[in-house]
């Protein structure tokens, strides 16, 4: 694809509204569940995660690009090494998390703590690994695949923000005995979801 503002726009827009990475394709429902008590922790949770996104889309893109399926390093009926894109980029992923885990550690050290777990398990988010790989998958370049995971990861911001604060108000208001807790969480994510339901089918221009 070449570079077309009315494209990117509309990619954009996909990744954020149509189809989110939670609410549309269910994928990093892990940290999404479990960091979105509050909306700081969920708010550094979607920054943290946007940036390994983003970055991932920009180092992932050249390597698959001029190593693993280019046919001019190898020559002609040389080894083609896409099978090998998911091993690659998992580590490329697991570098970028253990760089912005030492980042907070050493500068944010509370938001360190909250995270917990969750920030390691970036490595392992779906939706950071899916993100790379449509964009291999949907013939991105390299401008649109940076975008699409720059906006991809503002799609899982939005999306783990805004039910935080819904938790937030959750934790307050009063629900019958079975729905405490966790039962409550799993209905209000089906309904926020059902709201994103709304821009299927949204079009650009």
């Amino acid at each position: 694809m070449g570079f077309d503002l009315a494209n990117l726009f509309s990619v954009a827009l996909g990744a954020i509204l149509v189809n989110n990475f939670i609410f549309s394709q269910f994928l990093g429902i892990c940290p999404f569940m479990g960091v979105s008590k509050k909306i700081d922790t969920a708010a550094g949770m979607g920054i943290a995660v946007t940036f390994v996104m983003g970055l991932a889309s920009a180092i992932c893109w050249p390597i698959n690009q001029f190593l693993l399926v280019n046919p001019a390093i190898y020559g002609e009926g040389g080894p083609n090494l896409a099978f090998m894109q998911t091993v690659v980029f998992i580590l490329v992923i697991a570098a970028l998390v253990q760089f912005i885990e030492m980042f907070l550690k050493k500068s944010m050290p509370s938001l360190y703590e909250a995270l917990g777990i969750y920030l390691p398990l970036i490595t392992t988010n779906c939706a950071v690994l899916g993100v790379v790989l449509q964009n291999t998958q949907n013939g991105y370049d390299f401008i649109t695949s940076v975008v699409y995971g720059i906006t991809g990861g503002l799609g899982f911001m939005l999306a783990i923000v805004i039910f935080a604060s819904i938790r937030e108000r959750l934790t307050f208001s009063e629900c019958p005995k079975a729905f405490e807790g966790f039962p409550i969480a799993l209905m209000t994510a089906g309904l926020v979801a059902l709201s994103f339901m709304g821009f299927s089918g949204l079009k650009v221009f």
